[in-house]
């Protein structure tokens, strides 16, 4: 029986009737899906599959009876989970019957068996021309409007699938799409873009209306891998799960034969029958086989893969989804943005170097009720198909037209920025027509989701990941503009402001080449020449800081500070400002950071203070000045307190360095001192 439902229509918008005139009969209104009680977890495609046939219209008559149909439609075909048999008693005794019902299909010794989902059955006959026609069926099922016969002589299954439809757009006129597409502003089509799916985009600034929109990019670029992690609750793998019959949604740990098909090739993989393969709550994921990542990991960089002695592809886009159990800050100041991972794909930086966008989740809203739209936006099969047809395009030199890359990204960062810059170009102006000052902003994104990925293998200890300076050049005037990640300035890190006495900025590098970064802070109050490290001090830190403070002591009417060692105690904490935990040989910036406190003069502002001592006093040569250089670029230091000894290396340092660091050397520990003070 239908449900009465209201059809009063909300306030019509310019956007809407715009909407109607250019796209009639493949809008509707978003509210009346929501609207639509069918008492169990029907896809929205499928909802707006027969909204689509029956209320895309602006007639409030028309839509109401439209939705008495709809209503009509699921309470007579839609089968509930908790309805299985009184389904199965109406193909009995009616002898046929049809339903709407998420079927699959499995390959039994010689025989395809059809399971018919909500209908609560698994032996279901199914004609085997259905399973060539439609490949889903066997990873995954479709959504389709099933045709079932009763055969009465085969009472072991005696379901029969006389007809399957898929629930889908019959047919999609791209150029008719595109040529419509002119008729909007780019801030119109976003917001149309948004209402479709589902959301109000008056709700939303403009950053996050176009990070709503990323969501789609992989139903519309072929091969592109994202990740987002962020808060429960926020939608994140909606876009995957509801918008498009084309996409699977994976909700535990899967098999190399699932994802990539059967070494006799008896059966395809997802990731060549599917547009995206998503990993829904990758949290869970902890007991994925190692094998399935390291197959993953080859497909995600090529889009091919092994099985057996033959070498295959597919195009299918990878999704992963993931919660943060904490707030985003927390994770930059202690960990890294990949931490929520399990460790079968935390622990391969190569897999997650293959990553093209983190989308950062934690910019999401806890979607309420305000979050909905209740006006007009495209149909979701409609969308679907159009996203779908969108993936024979490529856009991924559209960025050549104005802007270059800088020096940073390497191949694979700029493939990843490409991908990015081609998927949501198709979904902000699938012309490809679009503008220098819109494509500026498509880049910008795409830089910065690249970005997040190479900061978090920068902070996961690899050196080789340590450019992550992303910029481009405007090519019409030269101009270059660095891309920032919104929850990490690193370039703040080191204060372009002087420190108050006793503070400084050390760089130091371990065998393995990781770079940690310190702000060394001085206390002084009256007491005896007593020195005290907090807590966290201690390692290699601690050592070197007190080597240094034996050796000023033992020297204190040299340097002059004999009468201020006697009469004062030190207390030093060690800020570690990138959380690498890397113990520190920074002996020469503590002996500069003692000065400063004694003297009670400031260092020179935005300084980095490299190197460290014997307990003789004498200067050690650093490891490399590649590193910690490239480091101070991208935290905000001007200038580098550098050893003498040192000097040679600098010959190493690559130019984009040289013209942002003005390295300052120093022979022995006063000298260190009257330049880093700036005293002579």
């Amino acid at each position: 029986m239908s449900e009465e439902v209201s059809t009063s229509s909300p306030t019509r918008d310019a956007l809407d009737d715009k909407v109607n005139r250019h796209f009639a009969g493949k809008v509707v209104r978003k509210d009346l899906v929501r609207k639509v009680k069918v008492g169990s977890n029907v896809p929205i495609f499928v909802l707006e599959y027969l909204l689509g046939k029956y209320c895309a219209s602006t007639d409030e008559m028309s839509i109401k009876m439209g939705l008495e149909v709809v209503n009509n439609t699921l309470a007579e075909n839609y089968i509930r989970p908790d309805e299985s048999a009184k389904a199965q008693s109406m193909v009995k005794e009616k002898g046929a019957h049809s339903f709407i019902d998420k079927v699959k299909v499995r390959l039994v010794d010689s025989t395809y068996w059809a399971e018919s989902v909500n209908f609560g059955h698994k032996h279901v006959q199914i004609p085997d021309h259905y399973v060539r026609e439609y490949d889903r069926l066997l990873t995954g099922g479709v959504w389709a409007q099933v045709d079932v016969r009763w055969k009465e002589d085969d009472p072991k299954s005696p379901f029969v699938i006389d007809n399957l439809d898929p629930i889908q757009l019959a047919a999609f006129d791209r150029d008719e799409f595109c040529k419509l597409r002119r008729e909007f502003t780019t801030d119109e089509w976003i917001d149309l873009m948004v209402r479709s799916m589902g959301y109000e985009p008056d709700e939303m600034d403009r950053r996050r209306k176009l990070l709503f929109l990323m969501r789609l990019v992989p139903l519309c670029e072929s091969n592109f891998n994202i990740v987002e992690l962020g808060p429960r609750s926020t939608g994140k793998s909606y876009a995957i799960q509801e918008i498009s019959p084309y996409a699977a949604l994976l909700t535990g740990p899967t098999t190399v034969a699932n994802l990539f098909g059967h070494m006799n090739r008896s059966r395809k993989g997802m990731v060549v029958i599917w547009d995206v393969v998503g990993f829904d709550e990758v949290g869970d994921l902890q007991k994925m086989p190692k094998e399935v990542i390291t197959t993953l990991k080859t497909y995600c960089e090529s889009g091919r893969f092994q099985r057996g002695q033959e070498s295959m592809s597919g195009s299918a886009s990878i999704a992963l989804f993931g919660n943060t159990n904490q707030p985003v800050d927390a994770l930059v100041e202690t960990s890294h943005l990949f931490a929520p991972m399990p460790e079968v794909i935390r622990d391969d930086m190569a897999f997650i170097d293959r990553l093209h966008f983190y989308l950062p989740g934690w910019e999401m809203p806890k979607l309420g009720t305000h979050h909905f739209t209740d006006h007009y936006g495209f149909v979701v099969d409609f969308l679907a198909e159009a996203l779908r047809d969108l993936r024979k395009l490529n856009y991924t030199e559209v960025v050549d037209r104005h802007f270059s890359f800088g020096s940073h990204l390497n191949a694979r960062d700029r493939k990843a920025a490409r991908r990015t810059i081609s998927g949501l170009t198709k979904i902000l102006h699938p012309h490809g027509d679009v503008g220098r000052d819109d494509l500026e902003e498509i880049v910008q994104i795409a830089l910065e989701g690249r970005r997040r990925v190479k900061e978090q293998l920068k902070k996961m200890g690899s050196f080789e990941y340590h450019q992550t300076s992303f910029s481009y050049s405007d090519k019409e005037t030269g101009e270059q503009h660095f891309v920032p990640v919104q929850e990490q300035d690193d370039r703040n890190l080191v204060s372009p402001d002087p420190l108050p006495p006793g503070a400084v900025y050390a760089g130091t590098m371990n065998g393995e080449g990781t770079v940690g970064l310190y702000r060394i802070e001085i206390s002084t109050a009256e007491g005896t020449g007593n020195l005290n490290t907090a807590g966290g001090v201690k390692g290699n830190t601690k050592e070197s800081i007190e080597r240094a403070y034996n050796y000023l002591e033992s020297n204190k009417s040299e340097f002059g500070v004999g009468r201020e060692i006697d009469v004062t105690d030190l207390h030093v904490e060690v800020i570690d400002l990138v959380g690498n935990e890397v113990e520190g040989e920074v002996g020469v910036a503590f002996f500069v950071a003692v000065f400063s406190a004694l003297k009670k003069e400031s260092p020179q502002p935005a300084l980095l203070i490299l190197g460290d001592m014997s307990i003789q006093g004498n200067v050690k040569k650093v490891r490399s000045l590649i590193e910690p250089l490239q480091v101070a670029v991208d935290t905000g230091a001007k200038r580098a307190l550098i050893p003498l000894e040192s000097k040679q290396l600098f010959l190493e340092v690559g130019a984009d360095v040289l013209e942002n660091v003005d390295p300052i050397f120093y022979g022995d520990l006063g000298t260190a001192t009257s330049k880093a003070l700036g005293l002579n």
